[in-house]
């Protein structure tokens, strides 16, 4: 799924171009885009009609439209989703799964409408109730235990080292748990963690609170970073409201720079496997932590 950077960027489209824009109706083209809304296309698209959309909100990587204070629009970008405002009338996509079209004909936006566009079919939109989140706020009651992101205006720096330090695992497992602090995906966990020179396999009850906060920060830092980029954009369906895609790849220190020389110090960054996936790391800067004696 897309990193918070990406779908940070998809937000602030969103909320330029459809906040504030009453739906008119809503074309469920392909059944599997509200899969997730269990009463079925028919249901999803008749609880949209008429109804105004009045806040484009994400926490984490996690995105929805609220419609009033009862009720959100969930998005499930998957691997491939994407949320394009297109003007009325243009060519369908080929893997159009849902249509918005809205009465508004005095919104700065009139004459557009919102296309969800789903390549592999993973992703999808649902209608949830909002409920209080963890950490505060209104949520779609599935993601209500989301925690904040670094990103996040109230997010609390100190709150976030503490649950990361219980957690009693390995460091990088403890940035992805997205119930201790959300947002920080597999890229811009090891980006960060090459910034402090820290290990993720680092155990989490070993880490000072220094060395957390300096985690965090990093993350902080570099997504806000790539978010001026709008997002790595690795694959090209990762893209804005307007399709177009991001460049921040081109400034990554570890990430997918196996073999090739560290920034800092030279030494090839290392490729090690990672819960199905890859971390990359320097073997110099971010040497693995000894093993406890014994083991």
């Amino acid at each position: 799924m897309p990193e918070l950077p990406e779908v940070e960027v998809v937000r602030r489209g969103l909320a330029d171009h459809v906040v504030d824009r009453t739906i008119a109706r809503v074309e469920v083209a392909h059944p599997r885009a509200v899969r997730r809304h269990l009463e079925g296309g028919d249901d999803f698209a008749a609880r949209l009609a008429g109804r105004t959309i009045t806040a484009a909100r994400r926490r984490g990587k996690y995105l929805w439209l609220e419609l009033g204070c009862d009720d959100a629009v969930l998005a499930h970008l998957g691997m491939s989703g994407q949320m394009l405002v297109a003007a009325a009338g243009r060519p369908d996509e080929k893997h159009l799964r849902i249509r918005v079209v809205f009465d508004d004909s005095a919104h700065p936006s009139s004459g557009t409408e919102l296309r969800f566009v789903d390549q592999r079919t993973f992703g999808g939109l649902s209608v949830h109730p909002l409920v209080p989140g963890v950490g505060g706020g209104l949520l779609p009651a599935p993601i209500a235990h989301i925690a904040r992101d670094p990103m996040d205006p109230a997010f609390s720096l100190d709150d976030a080292v503490a649950a990361i330090r219980r957690r009693r695992t390995e460091l990088k497992r403890a940035l992805l748990d997205q119930t201790a602090v959300s947002g920080i995906g597999n890229i811009y966990a090891d980006e960060a963690l090459w910034r402090v020179k820290l290990h993720g396999s680092r155990p989490t009850e070993k880490l000072t609170r220094a060395q957390g906060r300096a985690v965090l920060t990093a993350a902080a830092e570099v997504m806000d970073e790539a978010l001026a980029h709008g997002g790595t954009s690795f694959d090209a369906l990762y893209v804005n409201v307007n399709g177009a895609s991001g460049y921040f790849d081109r400034s990554l220190a570890a990430y997918g720079q196996a073999d090739r020389p560290c920034p800092r110090c030279g030494t090839p960054i290392r490729r090690e496997p990672f819960m199905n996936r890859s971390s990359f790391s320097c073997p110099r800067c971010q040497p693995c932590p000894r093993p406890a004696r014994g083991h």
